[in-house]
């Protein structure tokens, strides 16, 4: 089980980007351009840890009243399976609660969706493209946390 932190330190930042950049950036060939933006100081930044490792990450933004926005979350390879990306999900889905949030959406890569429905996610809409990846729109209500 991976230890998740709240981002609270530029060090903590600073590790949370990391992860990005390997699998975001270096990984999925997406533009820095388009991974890093103009609500990097308004989200609130996750960072999962292995021991001093961090191996997690993804963000909280509160784009309208009562609906959070999951984004950027990532998991280095070498820990994918490994039940990093639940423990990242129900650190932001507490926080969001505690926040008085009562849903959140996503932008999940369609390879991703089948992760985020074995955690109550539903999808809807059609399927589309962001940083040349398809997506798909996908939402929960918090009175149904896993």
């Amino acid at each position: 089980m991976a230890e998740v932190r709240t981002v609270d330190s530029e060090v903590e930042r600073a590790d949370a980007f990391a992860v990005r950049q390997t699998v975001f950036v270096e990984e999925q060939g997406v533009d820095e351009a388009l991974e890093y933006d103009e609500h990097e100081d308004e989200a609130t930044h996750f960072v999962a840890y292995d021991g001093d490792e961090p191996i997690g990450a993804a963000r909280l933004r509160e784009p309208k009243s009562g609906l959070g926005k999951v984004e950027r979350v990532a998991v280095l390879e070498s820990r994918r399976d490994a039940g990093v990306g639940r423990d990242l999900m129900l650190a932001i889905e507490d926080r969001a609660f505690e926040q008085g949030l009562e849903s959140l959406k996503l932008h999940s890569q369609t390879r991703a969706a089948e992760f985020y429905r074995g955690l109550g996610y539903e999808q809807y809409g059609e399927e589309f493209m962001e940083a040349d990846i398809p997506h798909v729109k996908m939402r929960k209500s918090l009175d149904e946390r896993v």
